[in-house]
C-alpha cells in the first residue's frame, strides 16, 4: 500500500471509530446501573479488554522489547486518557464532557509549539484562539466563571491534554504492533481506573447481585470498543497528524450529543452550543492547512 492509501485508510478507520465511540457512554451508564458506579464500570470494561488481548499481544513481544519504554509510555498514557474520559460520563453531560476532550487539536498545537518548537502556521494559531474563546464561553454560560463545574467536565478536559501528550509521543516513537499496542493501552486505562476508584464514590458502592449480566456487558463492550476500535485508532494514529486525528474523531461529538438528547435527555444551553460550535470550528480551523498538501 502507498503511504497516501495508507493515509486514507487509516483515515476512514478514525472516523468509524469516532461514530462507535459517540455511542460508548450507553454501556458505561448501564453499568453504573447494575452496580458498577464510579470507575468500577470503566475498570471492568479495560480489564475485560486487556484479558481479550493478551493472546494476541503476546505474540508481538519481541517488537515491544525492541521499541522500549518510548514506545510503551505513549500508548499507555493514551489509555489513561480514555479511562478518566470514559469515567467522566458519569459525573457530567455526555456532549459537554465530549467537547471538552475534543480541544485536543488546540493542546496538540500549542504542546508542538511551546515544548518542540515547532513552526507554527498562522491559521493554526487562530484555531488555537477560536478553540479557547469557544472553551471560555462553554463553560462560561450563564455569567459563570468559565472553568469545568463538575468531576465529569475535569476529567474531559485533562482526558483531552493527556491523548494530545499521548498522540503525538505515539506517532514520532517507536511502533508497537496493533494488538500489543492496543493491550498496552487497556492495561493503562484499567490501573488508572483502578486508581481513580478511591477517589470517586460511584452510583453504588457495592458490587452487583447478579454478576452475570455485568460481566457479560462488560466484555462485550471491552471487545467492541477498547479491542477492536482502539487497536485499529492505535494503527490509525501512528500513520496520523494528531490534529487530524482530533478533528476526524471530532465525529464522536456529534454522535454523542445526538444519541445523548434522544435517549437521556441531555440538552446543552444556547450558551454551550455556541461555545461547542466555536470548539469545533477550531479542529476545522486546525486541519486545513494541511488538506492540499496530504490528500483524505
Amino acid at each position: 500500500m502507498t503511504q497516501i492509501g495508507e493515509i486514507r485508510v487509516a483515515t476512514a478507520l478514525v472516523l468509524v471509530s469516532g461514530v462507535l465511540w459517540g455511542f460508548y457512554w450507553i454501556p458505561v451508564r448501564a453499568l453504573a446501573g447494575m452496580g458498577l458506579g464510579g470507575a468500577w464500570g470503566t475498570a471492568a470494561i479495560a480489564g475485560a479488554a486487556t484479558l481479550l488481548l493478551v493472546p494476541f499481544a503476546l505474540r508481538g513481544l519481541g517488537a515491544a522489547a525492541r521499541a522500549g519504554l518510548a514506545g510503551a509510555v505513549p500508548v499507555a498514557l493514551g489509555g489513561a486518557a480514555f479511562a478518566l474520559y470514559s469515567i467522566g460520563f458519569l459525573y457530567g453531560r455526555v456532549a459537554l464532557v465530549a467537547l471538552l476532550y475534543f480541544l485536543t487539536p488546540v493542546w496538540s498545537v500549542l504542546i508542538a509549539r511551546v515544548v518542540f518548537g515547532l513552526r507554527t502556521p498562522p491559521l493554526r494559531l487562530v484555531a488555537v484562539g477560536v478553540g479557547l474563546a469557544g472553551l471560555a464561553i462553554m463553560l462560561g454560560a450563564g455569567g459563570q466563571v468559565p472553568l469545568p463545574r463538575g468531576a465529569g467536565e475535569w476529567m474531559g478536559l485533562i482526558a483531552g491534554v493527556l491523548w494530545s501528550v499521548s498522540s503525538i509521543g505515539i506517532r514520532n516513537g517507536p511502533a508497537l504492533p496493533p494488538p500489543t499496542s492496543a493491550c498496552v493501552f487497556t492495561l493503562g486505562a484499567t490501573f488508572t481506573a483502578l486508581a481513580c476508584v478511591p477517589l470517586l464514590s460511584g452510583p453504588s458502592a457495592g458490587l452487583p447481585a447478579d454478576m452475570l449480566p455485568a460481566i457479560a456487558l462488560a466484555l462485550g463492550t471491552g471487545a467492541l470498543w477498547w479491542s477492536g476500535a482502539i487497536a485499529l485508532l492505535i494503527w490509525a494514529t501512528a500513520r496520523l497528524d494528531p490534529a487530524r486525528v482530533g478533528i476526524l474523531l471530532m465525529s464522536e461529538v456529534l454522535v454523542g450529543a445526538t444519541s445523548a438528547a434522544a435517549f437521556a435527555g441531555e440538552h446543552l444551553s444556547p450558551f454551550e452550543l455556541a461555545g461547542g460550535a466555536l470548539v469545533l470550528l477550531a479542529g476545522a480551523l486546525e486541519i486545513w492547512p494541511q488538506h492540499r498538501a496530504v490528500p483524505i
